[in-house]
């Protein structure tokens, strides 16, 4: 299986994406971003194609099954959002990504102060363009909501269905 979670900043990707690969026992690929703007104190739209490729030659090191921290939708809809421009690079690899099920995290829970992230307050406004992307690209997806343990029995369930022929 291939899993990716998705959606704004501070929604519980992270979280989400390290309880799953620990529960189905899978690899996880953690936010090449974060690695990557560690010791950056600013970064330009350049970078996006940069994080991306990063990102993508860590998939490939996780070979055909893993968990996604992050996926390409993250990197197409900052892109736009922030610079009102998605390189190629970018639309490719959200074009041509794969995988089994798509977690798009929802905004219903507190936000937590990170010195990456920069929207505390347009959590919805990017939710809803994270929906709409993942509709328009015919993507199979489940959105998570409410307490940890309400978005982990949820991903079971959708993950049993997803697994059976």
């Amino acid at each position: 299986m291939r899993i990716a979670f998705t959606g704004p900043e501070s929604c519980g990707k992270s979280t989400m994406a390290q309880w799953c690969a620990q529960e189905f026992d899978l690899p996880l690929s953690e936010e090449f971003a974060r690695e990557y703007l560690e010791d950056r104190i600013d970064y330009e739209k350049n970078d996006l194609d940069e994080i991306t490729l990063g990102q993508l030659a860590d998939w490939l090191l996780k070979g055909g099954q893993f968990v996604a921290d992050t996926e390409m939708t993250v990197m197409k809809i900052w892109s736009e959002f922030r610079y009102q421009h998605v390189s190629m690079v970018i639309l490719e690899a959200c074009e041509t990504q794969n995988f089994d099920h798509y977690f798009l995290c929802a905004p219903d829970i507190p936000w937590e102060p990170d010195p990456l992230r920069e929207n505390p307050s347009n959590r919805q406004e990017l939710f809803e363009l994270y929906e709409k992307e993942l509709i328009k690209m015919k993507r199979p997806f489940t959105v998570l909501k409410g307490s940890l343990k309400d978005r982990q029995n949820v991903v079971k369930v959708t993950l049993e269905k997803v697994q059976k022929p």
